[in-house]
């Protein structure tokens, strides 16, 4: 079922929201805690968010960077303000659309509906999703995951760009610099010590597949994936 995360404040709007989603057959989600809306929206993998502008700590421009950094479902902005300035914002921030409150819910319903179809339906692209292997390793970059035999780790951003550096250029090394520059983005001042933490939680995410000692450090250069199983194990 499409998934509809809502991002607001007010109960009454949310819930409001809510049941008129649900209604027309989508699946809602409030979300609660606007200290984590990057956990729910992870853990609830939405086709479609709705954001509002004022939030509590951050307001909705900044989760729609953070979220772009990682999807590219629609985001549509629903807020009091009228200017047209918030709106050229929202959508310089990586919004899709912007609606302004009050507003009827036919035409909240029209606007997810077009999004929904530019994304995913009749006007969508229709693009290939890339996918790297590797003698069994296969990074699914779009989604996140590497599946190895029968397992699947769920990766981050930042563990996927890693991965899948290691995996364009095995057998040879990925430059720390390369990788620096990989994981880097607009919004994040990435050093050395970002790139040593992230290194290490990609270990971990191989080591759950069951692979050990797959990424070697190479003193004064970088990384390399270290494949050591055959094929035919696999």
């Amino acid at each position: 079922m499409t998934k509809i995360m809502i991002v607001e404040d007010d109960r009454k709007i949310a819930d409001y929201l809510g049941s008129f989603i649900d209604k027309y057959g989508y699946q809602s989600v409030i979300a609660t805690d606007f200290e984590e809306i990057m956990t729910t929206f992870r853990e609830t993998a939405p086709d479609l968010l709705l954001l509002d502008i004022n939030l509590p700590s951050y307001d909705g421009y900044y989760w729609c960077r953070q979220i772009r950094k990682e999807s590219i479902c629609p985001v549509i902005f629903i807020s009091a303000r009228t200017g047209e300035m918030d709106q050229v914002m929202a959508l310089d921030n990586g919004g899709d659309d912007f609606i302004t409150k009050p507003f009827h819910p036919d035409i909240v319903m029209a606007k997810i509906r077009s999004q929904l179809r530019r994304a995913y339906g009749e006007y969508a692209a229709k693009l290939e999703e890339r996918v790297l292997t590797q003698h069994g390793l296969t990074l699914y970059p779009e989604r996140y995951e590497l599946h190895f035999k029968i397992g699947i780790a769920q990766l981050t951003k930042k563990e996927t760009d890693i991965i899948e550096s290691l995996l364009e250029r095995y057998p040879r090394v990925a430059g720390r610099q390369d990788l620096l520059e990989k994981i880097w983005d607009d919004q994040t001042y990435v050093d050395e010590n970002t790139l040593n933490v992230n290194i290490t939680r990609v270990r971990k995410k191989f080591k759950e597949l069951g692979v050990e000692g797959a990424v070697e450090t190479v003193r004064g250069a970088g990384y390399r994936l270290r494949i050591t199983w055959k094929e035919e194990e696999v």
